[in-house]
């Protein structure tokens, strides 16, 4: 059976994550204490207690997300999951794909998440940038909208048909809101995100600069399978190639319908979602009913895939 691992990003934290898995298998803190080293913060305790303001916050959200979501693959292969026939990640999740597709080392890719988390915190001042998703409208309508409102706005996450994430000035993200649900069409509903920066749009432009010389100075090896990555849903091996995308992902809408359709109509018979939460499980779903998804965030879910799988 060939089997694709899909990675979540940002959204998909909360305050007590993985805790049954945690409990089970010693390697998850292992990964979150590692990280901690890096980042001279306590990352078991935070997930354990929180705060969970300081748990969203980017520049902590993404290495916590990467050590969990890594380690959780890891776990998964050390308990007799297949070897990947292909990996992709959503947004920040990319990297964790790359870093379970052994592209990164693990100590490089948290400091190099890190990094990069302070970069975008860096790029737009709390409380100028949103993100909102809007369900029950199509890409092509809701693309029209942002169109017509002064500002920066723009489609930023294509999940599913129905469900885009937009991202850019607060204001103008607000702009967009009030026409969305100005008809009062029930079936058309929008959720503002808790996030502190508006991904995937032009205002990350001044986080390129950075994001383009942190990777020029870690090294990357050639992955050991195909990544599907979110600018283009095309996949690639080759690291120059994965480079640019990921330089680019900073500005570029993140096209995740289409990496999960690419996946599978590559052959990937089953997709596995490493990370906590079932955020990209319930995307399947919406993408396409057929494309069996399945998360392994709880110790229930995780020997039930293994099951499955095996």
């Amino acid at each position: 059976m060939q089997i694709g691992y899909v990675f979540p990003g940002q959204g998909a934290q909360a305050v007590g994550m993985l805790a049954d898995l945690r409990a089970e298998f010693a390697h998850l803190d292992e990964r979150l204490n590692q990280a901690s080293s890096i980042l001279d913060e306590d990352l078991v305790a935070l997930i354990s207690n929180g705060p969970e303001e300081r748990l969203n916050e980017t520049e902590t959200t993404q290495p916590v997300m990467l050590a969990t979501s890594v380690a959780l693959f890891e776990v998964w292969h050390q308990a007799g999951g297949a070897d990947p026939s292909a990996v992709a990640g959503h947004s920040l999740g990319e990297y964790s794909a790359l870093t379970a597709a052994g592209v990164f080392d693990f100590e490089d890719a948290i400091a190099l998440v890190h990094e990069r988390g302070k970069l975008m915190q860096a790029a737009v001042p709390k409380g100028e940038g949103a993100m909102a998703a809007v369900l029950g409208l199509e890409l092509d309508e809701l693309s029209a909208i942002c169109n017509d409102v002064e500002g920066v706005v723009t489609p930023a996450n294509i999940n599913s048909p129905g469900q885009v994430v937009i991202a850019g000035a607060a204001t103008s993200v607000q702009a967009v809101i009030d026409q969305v649900l100005a008809e009062g069409d029930k079936r058309k509903r929008v959720v503002p995100l808790d996030v502190s920066v508006p991904s995937h749009c032009e205002l990350m432009a001044p986080a390129a600069d950075g994001v383009e010389q942190l990777l020029a100075d870690v090294t990357m090896n050639d992955p050991s399978c195909p990544i599907y990555q979110n600018v283009d849903a095309a996949s690639t091996m080759n690291v120059s190639e994965i480079r640019d995308r990921l330089i680019r992902q900073l500005t570029a809408p993140v096209r995740w319908a289409d990496c999960a359709t690419a996946m599978v109509a590559n052959d990937c018979e089953t997709l596995i979602e490493c990370g906590p939460g079932k955020v990209l499980t319930g995307l399947a779903r919406r993408i396409d009913r057929s494309i069996d998804c399945k998360a392994i965030g709880t110790i229930d879910d995780f020997n039930a895939a293994l099951e499955a799988v095996a």
